[in-house]
């Protein structure tokens, strides 16, 4: 007989080990309730063990000096074998998090095509050489491995955002010690296997799991941890700089978003329509860029609204583990409270409800499932147009001018990412520019074809520094000058 309960002990200096203390905890699926992972609980002293090893493997090991050539093709292993092994892993992803199976395996591909991609970088790293400023001086500009790395990664996409951080960390010759959030380590841990099998050395790749308060307060408190590299939510990544600053840590951090998607007359309706849809409605809403908020003109409001209504109560929400299931369920009971209590609240303010709105009961009764539900007329002083529920909840608000649109967009604690739909090159351009977020799609939402090339992060509240692209890289290394005086 099959079974889905999977057991999984730390991974610390390229060893399998429970946790000092020997506890455990368990993963029950968001879909069913059935038991489907144990996973040793780690602490403090495990922290301890895990950052010497990786302190070990930075001061004294070969990977921080290996030839960059060399690091790219343990890269380029460990993209193949997560290839081969992305069926095994992607249903490691569903049964905790309850992502739908087709598009957790998809975030294996995309884990690989990230490793791929720092592969390619690792070896076009380069210095600086200043050699006109003065006749009797050289400067070299150096880049140099940052050291170890403590991260701190969340539950919605847990490998892939870990990928951002493992991958230009390794391709910089960092070490480092990952803490997955309790609800879904299991990816996390089968890194560690592929990352040994592709040719990693010991104490590189080391990985604490258990509750933010025993792991990541230890981990950011660490004094040998030389950076922390931060995805959740904003509260507690103040949480974890606030940790930090005592040994004053480098510190990156992508943090709460609460994205806005501007639909302009001119655009074309179909295409924003299937965009706003998986802008808000991917992962279960359970994404920091997501676009839930909608702004719509006025001229084509009362139209796109209620083609969009009609996709959503289209959607097929179901078991994750059905390849034909668009949307799963939220991750676990807290998150399902959070969402049904937001839904309330915009009920209770009089915004127009014009899909789902309810929990879903018979054969999905047993799970955190959550009709795609869409708000229409939503006021921008109403919580769910300001506070990030991360979860299946659109709000929509009529707008009529690029003013209009701009002034509501902006006027949020958060600037992650934005969306603007329009067939006017200098609409969207001109908007584009005017929106306080890091990251800007002109008719596209999550994806426009260039997924890791182009940095990601965000203004105000939505973080500090960036991933992926080359200023993704850059986190990872120090710039050291060095001053040569010349003799005559």
């Amino acid at each position: 007989m099959t079974t889905d309960l999977a057991t999984y002990d730390l991974f610390v200096d390229g060893q399998w080990q429970p946790s000092k203390t020997g506890r455990t905890s368990e993963r029950t699926s968001p879909s069913d309730g059935r038991v489907i992972g144990r996973y040793a609980r780690g602490d403090g002293a495990d922290v301890d063990l895990a950052v010497a090893a990786a302190r070990r493997a930075f001061d004294d090991g070969p990977w921080p000096t290996l030839a960059a050539p060399k690091r790219a093709a343990v890269m380029r292993k460990a993209a193949d074998l997560l290839r081969e092994r992305a069926d095994t892993i992607g249903r490691r992803i569903s049964l905790e998090l309850g992502k739908p199976v087709s598009m957790a395996r998809n975030e294996v591909v995309l884990t690989a095509e990230v490793f791929d991609y720092y592969a390619a970088l690792a070896l076009d790293q380069r210095g600086e050489l200043i050699s006109q400023h003065a006749p009797s001086a050289l400067g070299m500009i150096m880049k140099e491995p940052v050291g170890v790395v403590g991260m701190i990664t969340p539950w919605n996409f847990p490998l892939l955002l870990l990928s951002w951080k493992v991958a230009p960390a390794l391709a910089a010759g960092c070490t480092m010690v990952a803490k997955p959030a309790s609800l879904t380590p299991g990816s996390t841990l089968d890194l560690a296997s592929v990352l040994v099998d592709a040719g990693v050395p010991d104490g590189v790749y080391n990985v604490v799991t258990g509750g933010g308060a025993e792991v990541g307060e230890a981990l950011a408190n660490h004094p040998d941890i030389d950076k922390i590299a931060f995805t959740g939510s904003t509260e507690v990544g103040q949480t974890v700089m606030r940790a930090a600053i005592g040994t004053v840590k480098k510190v990156s951090m992508e943090l709460g978003g609460k994205s806005p998607n501007i639909v302009f007359a001119d655009a074309d309706l179909a295409q924003a329509v299937r965009g706003a849809y998986w802008g808000i409605f991917l992962n279960s809403g359970q994404a920091c860029q997501a676009g839930s908020r909608l702004l719509v003109q006025r001229e084509v409001h009362e139209e796109f609204v209620a083609s969009l209504a009609e996709l959503a109560r289209k959607s097929k929400v179901g078991d994750p583990l059905d390849e034909a299931t668009q949307i799963g369920p939220v991750v676990d009971q807290s998150q399902f409270d959070t969402v049904l209590d937001y839904i309330a609240q915009g009920s209770q303010a009089g915004a127009t409800l014009v899909a789902g709105g309810n929990r879903l009961d018979g054969p999905l009764g047993d799970g955190f499932f959550i009709e795609p539900t869409i708000f229409d007329n939503v006021s921008p002083d109403d919580s769910i147009s300001r506070e990030e529920i991360f979860g299946p909840v659109l709000a929509v608000t009529p707008f009529d001018t690029i003013d209009d649109a701009v002034r509501l967009a902006n006027d949020s604690p958060y600037g992650l990412a934005s969306a603007v739909w329009s067939s006017n090159i200098n609409t969207a351009i001109n908007t584009s520019k005017r929106l306080r977020a890091g990251t800007v799609w002109i008719n596209a939402y999550h994806d426009a074809g260039l997924p890791f090339c182009m940095p990601m992060g965000g203004y105000k509240a939505s973080g500090i520094g960036r991933e992926l692209g080359r200023e993704g890289l850059a986190q990872y290394f120090e710039t050291k000058s060095i001053h040569l005086r010349l003799g005559r």
